[in-house]
């Protein structure tokens, strides 16, 4: 099946029902319906706040449409070409620079300045920076995700620190002391060899962009970028960390809770899991170190767009506003566990008392984006391929980033080729 045949396929399924309620009728005339996308468990849970937004605006009706995560990104594209994209999106904030590069969504700084609930300094700043291009805001922080240090405090006091290491010096030797205490199959950290974000993280700590060249060409053999990558690899060969994928650990919880794992870097989602899977021994949670102090970590999460071909801009827009509310991000934290991009939300006692929340609010402080390019995803991937062979004696690090670099400069032909057009009037 060609393409364009599967677009107009998932189109018609689009516009039946669309059709078909808008032959209901029943008096909706004067209701103004929108239509929301949001993704997997997020889908699901938004459904419990619509009814507040609708009672406030009675005028307004939301529709909304759950759509899993693995289709997702199918699903819009082929809404965009379709001329079926809804109203109001979840979009992951990696997303954001391709479809602002389709010109698929709606500017939204105008609405933004002008709006009392949505003020931009309340928002922490790496992740509002996701969503700005070429100096235009194109969506508002929903949620947000970053990566901490999960731990056992309980193995790195007996290791002679009670408190977790605040820089890269004190990482290391925390892990060597560790490992001095650990038998062959023991490991003072879990890095899988198939993550992208550990490599990334500690590329950006030492100050790596990734790219250069207004995102032109790879940018991984630079020095900055290389010193994180060294670090990284480091790891592997002083056998601070096991040369594994995540999907040769059956169960990383139970490896933690065994005293087999010290260590891991991963997200919010964790604190839920850890609650359920860990339950006895401690664990606890803490900022990342940096080189020389409190290191950055990466700027994620999922954004609230506006399509640019809505029909409903305005009461898309109040819907925006709604759920970007301190009090209805509370509401959905309490739902989800997402964590809230407000800042005054983190003072609701739902979060101002989570100790375990509170390492991701304190580097929430800290983090920084990936380049705003749409072959953002596809390059961090490369990321890790390349660490790989590093991390497992194939490559030396030399050699793992000038391929890093050759094989990004590959995914960015298309776009060095655009730009060289606009910048030349074509």
């Amino acid at each position: 099946m060609t393409f364009i045949n599967r677009v107009r396929q998932v189109v018609a399924a689009i516009a039946v029902p669309l059709l078909a309620a808008a032959c209901g009728g029943g008096g909706e005339a004067d209701v103004a319906t929108i239509r929301f996308w949001a993704m997997g468990r997020e889908g699901e849970v938004v459904e419990h706040l619509v009814p507040e937004f609708e009672r406030r605006n009675p005028g307004i009706r939301v529709q909304v449409q759950q759509i899993p995560w693995s289709a997702a990104h199918e699903k819009l594209l082929t809404a965009f070409v379709g001329g079926a994209t809804p109203d109001v999106s979840q979009l992951g904030n990696s997303w954001v620079p391709e479809f602002q590069a389709l010109g698929a969504l709606e500017p939204l700084d105008a609405r933004a300045s002008a709006s009392a609930s949505t003020p931009r300094a309340d928002y922490f700043a790496g992740i509002w920076d996701t969503n700005v291009i070429d100096g235009r805001t194109y969506g508002l922080p929903w949620y947000v995700d970053t990566r901490v240090l999960f731990y056992r405090p309980d193995l790195l006091a007996a290791a002679g620190y009670p408190q977790p290491p605040k820089n890269w010096a004190e990482w290391m030797d925390a892990m060597r002391k560790l490992k001095a205490r650990m038998g062959p199959s023991q490991f003072p950290i879990l890095l899988p060899t198939n993550e992208w974000p550990q490599p990334v993280i500690l590329g950006m700590q030492t100050g790596g962009t990734l790219l250069r060249d207004g995102g032109r060409w790879g940018d991984f053999s630079n020095p900055a970028f290389r010193r994180g990558f060294d670090f990284y690899v480091q790891l592997f060969r002083e056998g601070l960390a096991p040369r594994v994928s995540a999907s040769e650990i059956s169960n990383r919880y139970q490896e933690f809770e065994r005293g087999n794992i010290a260590m891991m870097i991963t997200g919010p989602w964790e604190i839920g899991e850890f609650t359920t899977r860990v339950t006895g021994v401690p664990w606890a949670t803490a900022p990342l170190p940096g080189p020389d102090g409190p290191g950055v970590s990466l700027a994620g999460g999922a954004s609230l767009v506006l399509f640019r071909n809505s029909r409903n801009k305005d009461a898309a827009w109040r819907f925006i506003q709604y759920l970007s509310e301190p009090a209805t991000q509370v509401r959905f934290y309490e739902l989800t566990g997402d964590l809230p991009a407000r800042r005054s939300s983190w003072r609701s006692p739902a979060l101002a008392g989570n100790e375990r929340a509170a390492a991701f609010r304190d580097q929430l402080d800290r983090v920084v984006p990936l380049p705003k390019v749409p072959e953002a995803e596809a390059i961090v991937n490369k990321v890790f391929e390349q660490g790989e062979r590093a991390v497992r004696g194939q490559a030396t690090v030399e050699q793992a980033l000038a391929a890093l670099d050759a094989d990004v400069d590959r995914l960015l032909e298309k776009r060095r080729w655009m730009l060289d057009r606009r910048e030349g009037g074509q």
